[in-house]
C-alpha cells in the first residue's frame, strides 16, 4: 500500500498543531510576572507612565508588571539589556522616543539598533513640552530669552534629562528656530534636571509638561510658552509658541512599550489589546490630569512614527551643528 495518502492527513495533523500551541502559549501568557525596563531614574515622566499603565496591565492580565529603572548615558544601560532579552514577552520596556530616535543621531555607536532590537507594541502617550524657568523677574516672557540668549551666547543654560532627550531636542528646536545660543547641562534624568531648575542652578528647562506641572502649579516654576498648536487646560493662562510669535516651535514628547524582537506576534497583540483596554479606563483621566495625552496605535503605527521621527531628528541635530559623540 502506497503511504502518499496519508502525507496530507499528516501535515495537516502538524498545522493543526502548531496553530493549537500557538494560541495556548498566547492564552498562557503571562504565566509569570512582567519586568517593564525605564532606562531612566524613578521620579520622572517615563517612570510615571510606566508604573501607571504597569499596574493596570497587571490587573487586566493576571500577573505583576514590576517596573525597574536602569538609569544613564540616555538609555544605552537599559536599553540594551532588553534588546538581548529572550523575546518571550517577559522583557518589555517602557520608552521615550528619544532613546529610539534621537540617539541615532548625536551617538557614533549604540550599543543597541532602535529599529532592529525591538518590537513595538503601542504608543502610550504624547506629552506637550513647555518652557519654564525660576526666575520670572530675569526671564519674563519667551521674547526675554531669546533677547538675553542672543546678547550673550552661550552663556543662558538649560537642563535636560541627557543628551538626546525630548528637553535636549526641545532646546535644539528653540535654539535652531530663534537663532539664539545657550548652554546644554545634561542630567541622568527628568527628575534631577527639575530640581537643578528648582535651584536655580539652571536658568531653565525644556521640560515635558507632566514632569513640571505640580511645580508650575505651585509657583515655583513659571511657564513662559507652551510647544504645542494649542493651550493647555491645565496651563490656561500660558501661551503658546505659536501666540509667542514662533509658529515652527512644535513639539511633543511621546512614549512607547516595546519588547524585544521577534516576540510571538500572539504576544505582541495580546499587550496591545489589553494597553488599549488600560487607557480607555480610569487611567486616561489620571494621565490627562497630569499632562499627558493617552495615545494608543498598533504596533505598525508605532514602528512608522520611529522611523519618520529619526529623520525629523536628525535633521534637527545636524541643523543644530552638533556631531555625534
Amino acid at each position: 500500500m502506497s503511504a502518499r495518502p496519508l502525507v496530507a492527513p499528516i501535515a495537516g495533523a502538524w498545522l493543526a498543531l502548531i496553530l493549537c500551541s500557538s494560541a495556548t502559549a498566547q492564552n498562557a501568557y503571562p504565566s509569570k510576572p512582567v519586568k517593564v525596563m525605564v532606562a531612566l531614574p524613578a521620579g520622572g515622566s517615563a517612570d510615571m507612565i510606566a508604573r501607571v499603565v504597569s499596574q493596570k496591565l497587571g490587573e487586566q492580565l493576571g500577573q505583576s508588571f514590576v517596573v525597574d529603572n536602569k538609569a544613564g548615558a540616555s538609555g544605552q544601560i537599559g536599553m540594551p539589556q532588553v534588546a538581548r532579552s529572550a523575546p518571550d514577552g517577559y522583557m518589555l520596556t517602557v520608552s521615550p522616543a528619544s532613546f529610539l530616535t534621537t540617539n541615532k543621531s548625536i551617538f557614533k555607536t549604540l550599543p543597541y539598533d532602535p529599529q532592529g532590537n525591538f518590537q513595538p507594541i503601542s504608543k502610550l502617550v504624547n506629552q506637550p513640552m513647555v518652557l519654564v524657568v525660576k526666575d520670572k523677574t530675569k526671564f519674563p516672557s519667551v521674547a526675554a530669552v531669546i533677547s538675553q540668549a542672543k546678547a550673550e551666547p552661550g552663556k543662558l543654560t538649560y537642563a535636560s534629562s541627557g543628551d538626546g532627550s525630548p528637553q535636549h531636542l526641545g532646546a535644539l528646536m528653540f535654539e535652531t528656530r530663534t537663532h539664539a545660543q545657550m548652554l546644554h547641562v545634561p542630567y541622568k534624568g527628568g527628575a534631577p534636571a527639575i530640581n537643578d531648575t528648582l535651584a536655580g542652578n539652571v536658568d531653565m528647562l525644556f521640560a515635558v509638561l507632566p514632569e513640571a506641572l505640580p511645580h508650575i502649579q505651585s509657583g515655583k516654576l513659571h511657564a513662559l510658552g507652551l510647544m504645542s498648536p494649542q493651550r493647555s487646560a491645565l496651563l490656561p493662562n500660558t501661551p503658546t509658541m505659536v501666540e509667542s510669535g514662533f509658529a515652527d516651535l512644535n513639539l511633543s514628547a511621546w512614549v512607547g512599550l516595546l519588547a524585544p524582537a521577534n516576540t510571538p506576534p500572539e504576544i505582541v497583540q495580546k499587550l496591545n489589546q489589553a494597553v488599549r483596554a488600560v487607557l480607555q479606563s480610569e487611567v486616561k483621566d489620571k494621565l490627562a490630569s497630569n499632562g499627558m495625552e493617552p495615545a494608543p496605535s498598533t504596533p505598525d503605527e508605532l514602528k512608522a512614527n520611529i522611523a519618520s521621527d529619526i529623520k525629523l531628528h536628525a535633521q534637527l541635530v545636524k541643523a543644530a551643528g552638533l556631531q555625534p559623540q
